[in-house]
């Protein structure tokens, strides 16, 4: 199995806590978030990962090298921001086109079973997983339906429901039909706008997920990886 990470971001809302790394290198104890991210899914299963960098990228470059715990890691350099959609799109070129690839991000993690992600996948050109929470108000919620993604409703609505997780399993020509700029947002410019067409399968996950993005959760990824991973 192959997997491209995003892992270009600036890290806005965390650069009171961590100036002088990206995010992903966040430390957690003895090492980096992006080392436990990796050593979970080589236990999954991945052999391969595409990492997508750009702000201080080569420190990234720098501590996991060509290869992390016996992963295969090519690096999509971003000279300049391409968005989420831009760099999905670039690191294409470092995988096999002619099987799917996990896409997740660098700053998050699910404990999901990818190889039953992929058994779900099937035929599809693109499954996402979805996440059981209490209050979807942060993220905004899904709206699946007959196991299709139908809908995306906008954050604030306080009520339980099903959440974009961040892991997607794409077919490398997912893009082809559509004629998409060099910069662009995955999910604002793509999947909610032609979700219609997409009919993205449903893969949900009642399980482990953090995001470190802002520093509470950060802190709360301290304490949880203390005793869990």
């Amino acid at each position: 199995m192959q997997a491209i990470i995003l892992a270009g971001g600036f890290g806005t809302r965390l650069r009171s806590v961590i100036a002088d790394l990206p995010k992903p290198l966040a430390p957690i104890h003895d090492k980096p978030f992006l080392a436990y991210l990796l050593h979970y899914l080589k236990s999954q299963g991945v052999t391969h990962i595409v990492l997508s960098v750009h702000f201080m990228g080569e420190k990234i470059q720098d501590y996991f090298k060509s290869t992390f715990e016996g992963l295969k890691i090519d690096y999509a350099i971003e000279k300049e921001p391409l968005g989420t959609g831009g760099a999905i799109l670039h690191s294409l070129n470092f995988i096999d086109p002619q099987k799917p690839v996990f896409v997740l991000n660098g700053d998050t993690f699910l404990k999901c079973d990818y190889k039953k992600m992929l058994q779900a996948h099937g035929n599809s050109q693109l499954t996402m997983a979805l996440r059981p929470v209490p209050d979807v108000s942060r993220y905004g919620y899904v709206i699946v339906k007959n196991d299709q993604v139908v809908s995306f409703q906008e954050k604030g609505i306080q009520q339980p429901g099903l959440i974009n997780a961040g892991v997607y399993l794409l077919q490398a020509g997912l893009f082809k039909e559509y004629h998409l700029p060099e910069v662009f947002s995955f999910e604002t410019d793509f999947l909610f706008k032609h979700i219609n067409e997409l009919h993205p399968r449903a893969f949900i996950v009642d399980d482990y997920f953090i995001d470190i993005g802002v520093p509470e959760d950060y802190e709360k990824a301290r304490q949880d990886f203390s005793s869990n991973y």
